[in-house]
């Protein structure tokens, strides 16, 4: 008896995640970042096609934003959009500036990043985007089929904005979806419901993710056939998709392309910010110093140079970097402090990039 209930006892360890008992790291989804060529293009393209409301426009730079970016001399545009509860930052850096987006990018490749707005009605929603011309990826809106239980019923359409990032338009059926995109309203873009990104190996990125920063798996589908296709603009294509959510706040999709394997890796080591395939997400930790030296532990690639102390109104200040996921993804972590507590003093490292 003793021997089995050491055996049960050892086989509960060994599945056991190493981080069940640690508080997430990450707290909360606050926003999505995208580079862009021309912010008034850009800026008219969501708010007049996609509904977003326009809440600010600032320019920043200095040393604690070079630090931040890694970028010399840096000078950047910056956008905040609000579309519902969700919020998107727009950047355009006017200087230096960085490389277009490949024009043969496809839905597989490892760089592929997209937003999925939530419509109310799919039809409605395609008809404005074909009214403004928008670069299609899908053959037109697809209603992912009944076989597929946890995603039967579910509407999407993929696009492209005017720099070539890659959009979706979603709508969900009654019995899919956060009860808030269900309730009655007048307006037709609602909101962002996740980002997706595409991974190369789900349970290596669910180590980062789940693991690590605390997200937890809020669904899981494998996706093929026809409809599939049509929305990716993926010959054959079969995906693994798993939903992430922190505690608050929209939520991180996984796309593992089991087929075909032909994604392109990321973009090469020397991708910068400024490029206009970068795209971030930015979440809050509130403890950043735990969470830089964790990730630095664990040998994750940082895009700053270091925990960066960004002053902000009213002698508050935040700690901020940008770290890279598994595949190259951008994260900017972001941590509050008030005026009483002294900044992170660690003397700075560099990083080449």
């Amino acid at each position: 008896m003793k021997t089995r209930i050491l055996t049960l006892f050892l086989i509960f360890v060994v599945h056991c995640p190493a981080h069940a008992d640690k508080k997430p790291l990450v707290q909360q989804v606050l926003s999505f970042e995208l580079t862009v060529d021309n912010m008034d293009k850009s800026v008219d393209f969501y708010t007049n096609v996609l509904g977003f409301e326009k809440l600010f426009d600032i320019i920043e730079s200095g040393t604690p934003f070079q630090e931040l970016t890694n970028l010399p001399y840096v000078q950047m545009r910056k956008v905040q959009l609000k579309l519902g509860e969700e919020y998107l930052v727009l950047v355009e850096y006017l200087n230096p500036t960085g490389d277009v987006i490949p024009v043969d990018s496809r839905s597989n490749d490892q760089w592929f990043q997209h937003l999925a707005i939530v419509v109310k009605d799919m039809n409605q929603a395609y008809q404005i985007l074909v009214k403004n011309k928008v670069v299609p990826i899908s053959t037109g809106p697809q209603t992912l089929p009944k076989w597929n239980k946890k995603a039967a019923g579910i509407e999407a359409f993929y696009f492209k904005d005017p720099d070539g990032h890659p959009l979706e338009i979603i709508h969900f059926p009654s019995d899919k979806g956060a009860r808030k995109w269900h309730k009655a309203t007048n307006k037709l873009f609602l909101g962002i419901d996740h980002t997706a990104i595409v991974v190369a190996n789900t349970e290596r990125s669910l180590e980062f993710y789940q693991e690590l920063l605390g997200f937890k798996v809020e669904g899981k589908s494998f996706n093929y056939g026809r409809e599939q296709e049509n929305l990716s603009g993926v010959l054959s294509a079969r995906v693994r998709i798993t939903s992430l959510r922190a505690e608050k706040g929209p939520g991180i999709e996984l796309l593992e392309y089991v087929h075909p394997q032909t994604g392109r890796p990321p973009p090469p080591p020397n991708s910068k910010p400024n490029d206009l395939w970068y795209a971030q997400i930015t979440v809050l930790a509130e403890d950043i110093v735990n969470t830089f030296e964790e990730l630095q532990q664990e040998e994750f690639d940082l895009i700053s140079t270091d925990l960066i102390s960004i002053p902000k109104k009213e002698g508050h200040y935040n700690e901020e970097f940008v770290a890279q996921d598994p595949d190259g993804h951008a994260i900017l972590f972001k941590g509050h402090r008030s005026a009483d507590r002294p900044p992170f003093s660690k003397p700075r490292r560099s990083y080449s990039r």
